[in-house]
């Protein structure tokens, strides 16, 4: 059952369902499924993989949890073939918790106070509708100690048909579907004078439940939660209630063509049905739909979130070159760090060039002179308070040298310096060297630096504090180790948060081999890390193809060839006359070249064809580092101001952040412009993610400036 489901709603072939199911009971990791076991597969990406895993998690969890329903039906006496049936083939746990309804244990309700009271006979006479005399006479026989008068009996017995009535599975599924399809959600403001909170548009605002995009729903949600707007769900009832009354209400009429109700108990189950949905079934499904489109919002905004960083994550490196971080700031001044080429901290220093003490000469002396001594090749100055004065101080001081600069993103970079991750790694550094160390290393190797920081912690994506928070962690955890999976690390320079998003490598295993590298040395081969303390053979097969030892005793642990095919890739080039050393000489250009059969030769080897199609490519460029086909970061030499943009200005960018209704793109003036997703491309898009993702260079048309209140409009369509 679950494998036809995955199957069918993953639009894949049924052996690949049954060996990826199996893969992950193994234990196996995502990244290694979708690096290492492509040819039992069918080459699944990680993306795919993780969504049947949590698909797989799903279904299991709804199988089990109708097992325990049907169970604690069948102990109650109250299962039979047709409720096992529905039971069985429930789609979701929406659904399922639906049929087990009246079946709960449920809390002090009007309807089980009135069962104590010994008015469920009443209540189901009342519903048989076969009555003959008013219901008020026979009500007289339930008059006791507790039940008063007939009149509280009959409200009593009603209590309970409502409460039948709001249990009724079908009926409660035909009413989420009816006000989900035809309801509108409405917002009003709290406080009519209430201003300035950016929420204006919700203050009267009205739309179809159905057709209300995710980021108005997180919006609504914010605004109603900060006790800013009113929210409600319209759907017209008479509708409703005349569903109801069809299905509830029996014709006792004894000619076929009539439609006659029993006159003594209609108008008692017609109040019933009336309350049951005001009372009971209305507000239950308004909280559901709003819980069911708050949970849609939340993974779309997620899943926003998770391209954004993954985007991010693979940003090119500017390696290679010596970088001076820029921290800015005002009163406590700006904090400098220079890096070399390794990310090794050459010196920090402070400077006061911003106000209140203005010591501009000073500070460029100390610039100028770092810049002489470290022969710095770029300056990294954080976007944040100061930042725009720093950038034009900056820009005045490289104006006679070859130096470049380009403005960081620094979000969470203060989270940075103030864990203890950031203690440990510079103990002698006080916070604002550290983020000075930060800004300047995320711009050198963005994934090095970055996954030191919590994920939610770097700002690319929208309404993140107002989602499901462990969804958004472990989704954005996912992110980073495919990230880090995809580029590899370097075994004897890896830090131990760069190392625990490796795939079989907690927390603990990493931090063991940053121990047993600085006790040891550095590894010499892939084999060597199996005597780490508690690392096993489960946890090596895991790790071992996404770590790289450059130089070591075996050529091919610098590349991504799993040591689990090294015997395979050891005959591979002796058969097309080459020799392992051959590898790091780089002579294995014209590899591909020389094999003319690649599934007669996958079979000589002993391994599938696409695990040596990989291997091919791999040995072609060992250790090739995917980031580097990603766009370079854009380098600056002079100042832009906001007020020097004009209409129709040209401009190249960075996309800084991709939303639901747009894209945000830094042109240099310290706002992000603002294109639409009508502006991105001629042709229709439903997300801007179609066309553009975080860290595309793009070319831009200025449609408008906004200086009071610091907005830009840009365009990306009609530029030649």
């Amino acid at each position: 059952m679950i494998a036809k489901t995955l199957e069918k709603e993953l639009n894949l072939e049924q052996w690949q369902v049954n060996k990826v199911i199996r893969l992950i009971d193994e234990g196996n990791t995502i990244p290694f499924i979708a690096r290492y076991r492509k040819d039992d597969t069918g080459s699944l990406n990680d993306e795919l993989l993780r969504k049947f895993d949590e698909r797989l998690k799903y279904l299991r969890n709804l199988e089990d949890k109708k097992t325990k329903i049907i169970e604690r039906i069948d102990n109650l006496g109250k299962l039979d073939d047709n409720l096992k049936n529905q039971i069985l083939n429930a789609e979701t746990l929406v659904e399922l918790d639906d049929l087990y309804r009246p079946y709960k244990s449920k809390k002090r309700t009007r309807a089980t106070i009135a069962k104590q009271k010994g008015l469920e006979p009443l209540a189901s006479l009342i519903l048989a509708q076969e009555v003959k005399e008013p219901v008020s006479k026979i009500a007289e026989n339930y008059v006791t100690d507790e039940v008063k008068t007939p009149k509280e009996a009959i409200e009593g017995a009603q209590d309970i048909i409502a409460e039948i009535i709001s249990d009724n599975s079908t009926f409660r599924k035909k009413i989420r579907q009816n006000t989900f399809y035809n309801g509108v959600i409405e917002t009003k403001a709290k406080n009519k004078d209430e201003s300035a909170s950016g929420y204006e548009i919700y203050f009267n605002y009205s739309e179809k439940l159905s057709k209300i995009p995710p980021h108005r729903i997180l919006a609504i949600n914010r605004a109603e939660n900060e006790d800013i707007i009113k929210v409600k769900v319209d759907i017209e009832e008479d509708d409703i209630i005349q569903y109801l009354k069809r299905h509830t209400l029996k014709n006792c009429s004894k000619v076929p063509e009539m439609i006659e109700y029993n006159p003594h108990t209609t108008p008692i189950i017609t109040e019933s049905i009336e309350d049951s949905y005001k009372r009971l079934i209305s507000p239950a499904i308004e909280r559901e739909i709003r819980s069911y489109l708050t949970k849609k919002a939340e993974e779309k905004s997620i899943e926003v979130f998770a391209k954004n960083l993954s985007q991010l994550l693979m940003e090119s490196p500017l390696s290679g070159k010596t970088i001076l971080g820029w921290d800015p700031a005002f009163r406590t001044g700006c904090k400098l760090a220079v890096i070399d080429s390794t990310g090794k901290v050459l010196e920090t220093s402070l400077i006061y060039p911003t106000e209140p003490q203005n010591k501009v000469k000073e500070s460029e002396k100390v610039v100028l002179d770092l810049i002489k001594k470290y022969d710095v090749d770029v300056i990294a100055i954080g976007n944040g308070t100061a930042s725009r004065e720093s950038e034009e101080i900056v820009a005045n001081i490289i104006k006679n040298t070859s130096v470049e600069y380009i403005i960081v993103n620094e979000a969470g970079a203060s989270v940075y310096s103030a864990s203890k991750l950031a203690d440990e790694e510079f103990p002698d550094f006080n916070e604002g060297e550290r983020s000075a160390v930060s800004i300047a290393r995320r711009l050198q190797d963005p994934l090095a630096e970055l996954v030191k920081i919590d994920p939610k912690s770097i700002g690319v994506g929208q309404y993140q504090h107002d989602m499901n928070q462990k969804k958004l962690s472990d989704a954005l955890s996912g992110v980073v180790e495919d990230s880090v999976n995809k580029v590899g690390v370097d075994l004897n320079t890896a830090s131990a948060p760069l190392l625990s998003y490796i795939s079989g490598i907690s927390g603990t295993l990493a931090k063991n081999i940053v121990a047993y590298r600085e006790e040891n040395g550095k590894f010499e081969n892939r084999k060597e890390l199996l005597k780490v303390p508690k690392l096993g053979p489960k946890a090596f097969e895991q790790c071992a193809g996404f770590m790289r030892i450059q130089g070591g005793t075996n050529p091919l642990d610098g590349t991504s060839v799993h040591p689990e095919s090294y015997e395979a890739a050891g005959k591979l080039l002796e058969k097309q006359g080459f020799k392992p050393e051959d590898i790091a000489g780089g002579k294995l250009a014209g590899l591909s070249l020389t094999i003319k059969d690649y599934k007669k030769l996958a079979e000589e080897l002993g391994i599938g064809e696409i695990t040596l199609r990989d291997i091919v490519k791999e040995l072609e460029k060992p250790a090739r580092d995917p980031r580097d086909e990603m766009p370079k970061p854009i380098l600056r030499t002079d100042v832009l101001d906001m007020k020097d943009l004009k209409e129709g200005m040209i401009l190249k960018g960075t996309v800084r952040n991709v939303i639901d209704f747009g894209v945000f793109v830094d042109i240099g003036v310290h706002q992000d412009g603002l294109v639409h997703i009508s502006q991105i491309t001629d042709r229709f898009i439903k997300h801007p993610l179609e066309a553009v993702s975080v860290g595309d260079v793009v070319d831009v048309k200025v449609m408008s400036v906004d200086l009071q209140k610091k907005r830009i409009q840009l365009t990306m369509r009609g530029i030649q």
